[in-house]
């Protein structure tokens, strides 16, 4: 397992945080704003916080969607469930970590991961899947709001008991602020 989170370059608030290298496949294009150029389905299943954390570390800022999926969300929007709104992309939950994170990357990502499992075990149509996309706002809990979305693969329920473990091992999870 790693020992630290990869080390990332602050930006402008309401943007996203990127690795400090650009991919090396298109040098002349900012992975966040680039448009997809060869979406997948979303088929890759991710089975281990490790394949995760390697994911993490490429070259593009990764989220974490709970949903039925990249095909039913593709086209569409999120809504804010209490005003009735329209959102202009849809809600994530960021999987690279913010500046200030100095524990594992393993710790970040198993957070992230159990912050909204509940979605999953609430209704059987939603999974967690990784994408990318362009983040074009922040929606009423300050979570990114993404278009131009890029599905990265679906998690297997291996890892998201592995999540669980580490999440319930690591942290005090009854004691909020």
């Amino acid at each position: 397992m790693d020992t630290a989170a990869p080390t990332r370059t602050g930006s402008a608030p309401g943007t996203d945080i990127r690795p400090d290298t650009e991919p090396a496949t298109e040098p002349d294009t900012d992975p966040d704003t680039a448009a997809p150029t060869e979406p997948d389905t979303g088929e890759r299943v991710i089975a281990t916080l490790d394949e995760l954390c390697e994911l993490v570390r490429g070259p593009w800022t990764v989220y974490l969607r709970y949903s039925s999926g990249f095909e039913a969300d593709s086209g569409g929007t999120s809504r804010d469930g209490e005003s009735g709104l329209d959102l202009p992309g849809l809600s994530v939950n960021p999987l690279t970590p913010e500046q200030w994170w100095t524990r594992p990357l393993t710790d970040w990502l198993a957070r992230q991961v159990c912050q909204y499992r509940h979605l999953a075990e609430e209704e059987e149509e939603r999974f967690p899947w990784v994408l990318r996309g362009r983040c074009v706002g922040r929606g009423p809990d300050s979570e990114p709001l993404l278009t131009d979305v890029v599905p990265l693969g679906r998690l297997h329920d291996d890892l998201l008991q592995e999540a669980g473990r580490v999440y319930d091992e690591r942290f005090d999870t009854g004691n909020r602020p």
